[in-house]
């Protein structure tokens, strides 16, 4: 997923925080019986998700060097 898809308010977060909002709506759609009421906030996890995967790479190739 491009970095120019994330929401700007994802891109503010530091890891531990998105990491945390990823366990809160991990913790909110099992709990979830409707699937429609669940879809925004799966895709915020995914935008979360791919969010972190970025990071982690930033950060593995800053340290390469």
């Amino acid at each position: 997923m491009n970095s120019k898809n994330i929401p700007a308010d994802i891109k503010r977060k530091s890891i531990e925080e998105a990491q945390k909002e990823v366990s809160e709506i991990i913790e909110i759609l099992e709990k979830e019986e409707n699937l429609e009421n669940s879809i925004e906030k799966y895709h915020r996890l995914i935008f979360l998700n791919n969010y972190i995967e970025q990071k982690f790479k930033k950060e593995n190739t800053i340290i390469k060097l």
